[in-house]
């Protein structure tokens, strides 16, 4: 299971990408694992408000529907659009290709909630 070191994760098992005040947010190799293989995403709307941990999409699997929630609260700025047509990007790719969608944070406090990779590496192996 792949931790990237320079990114932030949830306890809900997603992960941020800081770029300013812009936060890149996908589902961790440990979430699309345990989902297997991705067939559908339903992603947020550009422009749509975001809560800490609300619900900002679904990722469909041929096991579950799962909820994917926001790290960090703060406004939907873009999405990958690519998820329309190649949701299994979130299996090949956790980290790049199948990214979820970008947040412009209203706080940049919050980003000290969340875990780094060893905290995250700590909570997945339990």
């Amino acid at each position: 299971m792949r931790i990237p070191e320079e990114l932030k994760y949830s306890s809900d098992h997603e992960w941020a990408k800081v770029n300013g005040d812009v936060v890149r947010v996908g589902i961790t190799d440990y979430a699309q694992d345990a989902l297997g293989d991705v067939v559908f995403v339903d992603l947020p709307k550009v422009g749509a408000a975001v809560g800490v941990s609300g619900v900002i999409g679904e990722v469909e699997s041929t096991k579950s529907v799962s909820e994917i929630y926001a790290p960090v609260a703060g406004t939907v700025v873009a999405v990958n659009e690519g998820l329309a047509t190649s949701p299994e990007s979130i299996n090949a790719d956790p980290y790049g290709e199948g990214w979820i969608c970008e947040i412009a944070i209203t706080d940049a406090s919050q980003l000290d909630a969340l875990l780094d990779a060893s905290g995250y590496a700590a909570l997945t192996s339990k």
